[in-house]
């Protein structure tokens, strides 16, 4: 009898739970529906807007569509072959390449100094202010404005002029040899804010106690930095790279407001090059491919900083 009763005991308990496994499944699904609800109008938005005309894109670049006459017919890779064959695609890379460097080098270098300086630096907040008033301005009206500075007659050649002595007259954005150079350091002056603002954010999650372990140990400031600081400040620069390589490959404002002339400029990058076949042009395939290899570039550059970011963070930890 007591054998059954446990038997008995048994199977009510195995029923108890199997029916508690349902119940959770069941609040499961629904909380997981009432979600999805919640949800919906965002994921149409990022479908409908995003991922839609990135699958449209790539479509499009596999045909010989032109402006708004219609789709005409699949042809293959004969987009991608015309680009590689092109003189200004590869100008376009190189030049890409040096502004995805510059982006990283300099914002990130003058960023890290000013950070640096103005940590312990009387009305550091007015600044930090006055360095970062340039990022809050369109990048349009900041290319206009220093379109100007960089003019024959303009503010820059003037004050050369008053210092030398003797006329200045540089055409800045209409050589070869001067535009790219002006146009970062344009780039670098409204961009290095952010970066300082980033860095400042950084500095002040190191924790105290390492680096006075190393000032009691007689450790200098500069060793302090290089030993101390700067492997505790790696996450934060890694985070700043993504966003200045980002920005290296997708910039097009200033390019296109204070470079002189397209094609076959200096100043001639990825994404101007695939504006001006498309919109100016009117081969919008021929566009559409091009920022294609834009995205798949960026996509790629962007896994690696990740992979190497998930190294340091384990490397830190």
């Amino acid at each position: 009898m007591n054998e059954i009763s446990q038997k008995d005991q048994a199977i009510l308990a195995r029923i108890g739970v199997n029916e508690v496994e349902k119940r959770d499944r069941r609040r499961q699904k629904r909380d997981f529906g009432v979600a999805l609800l919640f949800m919906s109008p965002a994921l149409l938005m990022v479908c409908g807007l995003l991922l839609a005309p990135v699958f449209y894109n790539v479509y499009l670049s596999f045909t010989n569509w032109r402006k708004f006459t219609g789709l005409d017919e699949l042809i293959g890779f004969a987009n991608y072959e015309r680009m590689l064959g092109n003189p200004f695609f590869g100008e376009a890379l190189t030049n890409t390449a040096i502004w995805v460097v510059a982006s990283i080098v300099f914002p990130i270098a003058v960023g890290l100094g000013l950070a640096l300086f103005l940590r312990d630096v009387r009305f550091s907040n007015t600044f930090k202010n006055i360095i970062f008033i340039p990022r809050i301005l369109a990048p349009t009206a900041v290319g206009v404005l220093w379109f100007y500075v960089y003019a024959p007659q303009g503010l820059l050649n003037r004050g050369l002029s008053a210092v030398s002595g003797q006329q200045v007259d540089i055409g800045w954005l209409y050589q070869d040899n001067t535009v790219t150079p002006a146009i970062i350091a344009t780039f670098v002056w409204q961009t290095v804010g952010l970066v300082m603002v980033l860095i400042l954010l950084g500095l002040a999650a190191i924790p105290k106690d390492p680096v006075e372990a190393a000032q009691i140990d007689g450790a200098s400031r500069f060793q302090t930095f290089r030993h101390v600081v700067l492997p505790l400040l790696t996450p934060t620069l890694l985070v700043v790279t993504i966003l200045s390589v980002l920005a290296g490959f997708t910039v097009f404002d200033l390019l296109w407001v204070m470079g002189a002339s397209y094609p076959g400029q200096r100043s001639l990058s990825l994404a101007v090059y695939m504006y001006f076949e498309a919109f100016q042009k009117g081969s919008w395939a021929y566009g559409s491919a091009v920022a294609v290899i834009i995205g798949l570039v960026v996509l790629s550059v962007t896994w690696v900083q990740a992979a190497l970011q998930q190294r340091v963070d384990r490397m830190v930890r």
